[in-house]
């Protein structure tokens, strides 16, 4: 029970207060009548049998982070995961993430270890897909356009024991269609390029890594229809793109929300802003200063806590540098705190 743990908490602060006071307190209980005095001691045997006593480590709270590839931490190093029969098995992660992630260093602000700070990023993933896992645990299928499919029975457990929960979902809904989108346009030839754009192989650019890039470009010998395809999609399809995953996310955030109070109705909720990794895309920049609206006025509806993030410093790859989760965690932290 979340009220039997924060009373361990209100019992460890009056415990400090108890040490702090001088000695002569003690004489002072000696002092008073004899019925006073029995009177006192019947209330410190009533006290409360999980009170922390001197010696015994503070109980900790428990934070879960639940998100896409920003929050698991792709790019940065000792990202944990397997291979899986489809896609990936991100349960390494769960707890062995990146010390360099905005789970850790939100865990470390606050005290808590690897079980009580728990990094349920999972890359590809999308609001509804959100909505499933944190619904049953499971997606009911693969989503095909992002090519992920993730089945935790743990994941529901992690969030009804949570005291603090982050959510992080949104980036995906826009970029993988747009990603889909590139494909057709192109008739996959855009593939390797979107690959290495993905793959985190573009995150620290430097002129190797510009040669991959140009080289990958150069493949893409567009004939006439396809060009005029791409240019559909660059300078009006995004809006489309955009305007649709405007619809979902704004759609599944709500639910999102309510399944998390219906698992814990106790839970502090952390809604983090959006940050844009690709702010030359006018239809990017509208989607996402749309989003910040969306959350902000959601988190005051429902009583969350609203993270704005807009100086969040992204990679080649779109994903937050060591720098841009260090400010994240610090941005958490601040509203928690």
């Amino acid at each position: 029970m979340k009220n039997k743990k924060f009373a361990s908490f209100l019992a460890a602060a009056a415990a400090l207060v108890l040490l702090a006071m001088p000695a002569f307190a003690a004489d002072e209980q000696a002092e008073l009548p004899a019925a006073e005095a029995a009177e006192v001691q019947q209330e410190q045997a009533a006290a409360p049998a999980d009170a922390q006593t001197a010696g015994e480590p503070e109980p900790q709270l428990t934070y879960v982070a639940l998100g896409d590839s920003i929050t698991s931490g792709v790019g940065l190093a000792d990202m944990k995961y397997n291979i899986a029969q489809i896609g990936y098995d991100l349960r390494p992660n769960f707890e062995g993430y990146s010390s360099q992630c905005y789970t850790a260093l939100v865990g470390k602000g606050l005290g808590l270890d690897r079980q009580h700070a728990i990094n349920l990023g999972l890359p590809s993933l999308m609001s509804p897909d959100m909505v499933d896992m944190v619904q049953s645990s499971a997606m009911p299928k693969m989503n095909q356009a992002s090519g992920s499919y993730y089945v935790y029975p743990e994941y529901q457990e992690y969030l009804r024991k949570a005291d603090i929960i982050s959510i992080q979902i949104g980036s995906n809904d826009a970029l993988v269609p747009c990603i889909v989108g590139l494909g057709e346009a192109t008739n996959w030839k855009s593939e390797q390029l979107a690959g290495l754009m993905v793959s985190g192989a573009l995150r620290d650019f430097n002129f190797q890594k510009l040669g991959l890039f140009l080289k990958a470009l150069n493949r893409m010998t567009l004939t006439f229809d396809e060009s005029r395809a791409t240019n559909r999609l660059l300078f009006r399809g995004m809006d489309e793109i955009c305007d649709q995953a405007y619809t979902n996310v704004t759609n599944n955030l709500p639910q999102i929300v309510a399944g998390i109070r219906a698992l814990n109705p106790d839970a502090k909720i952390v809604l983090l802003g959006y940050t844009n990794p690709v702010p030359l895309l006018p239809a990017w920049n509208r989607y996402f200063s749309k989003l910040n609206r969306f959350a902000k006025d959601l988190a005051a509806q429902e009583g969350l806590i609203y993270v704005d993030i807009p100086r969040t410093q992204t990679a080649a790859d779109g994903h937050p540098t060591v720098k841009g989760h260090k400010y994240i965690a610090q941005q958490i932290l601040n509203a928690i705190q």
